[in-house]
């Protein structure tokens, strides 16, 4: 097995780093799936998300998503 090298690991675009960065971004349920969710970031670019942590997921669910990975659901003010 191949690992990827650090600058693969770390591309996520322009913005941040997936692996290091320590932001947490708010999205929105948009679609569940047997693979996870589709969610909305603030800017309403969709995102697939892994849910395993927060189960069970509803359309409309606000979480806090980090490197794809949803790690907290969100109450919505």
């Amino acid at each position: 097995m191949t690992l990827p090298s650090s600058d693969e690991r770390c591309a996520a675009g322009d913005e941040h780093c997936i692996t290091c960065s320590d932001e947490g971004i708010e999205m929105t349920v948009v679609e569940t799936t047997q693979c996870g969710a589709q969610c909305r970031d603030p800017e309403g670019v969709d995102h697939r998300v892994e849910i395993e942590l927060v189960e069970p997921v509803e359309i409309g669910d606000l979480l806090l998503v980090h490197a794809g990975v949803a790690i907290a659901r969100l109450e919505i003010r």
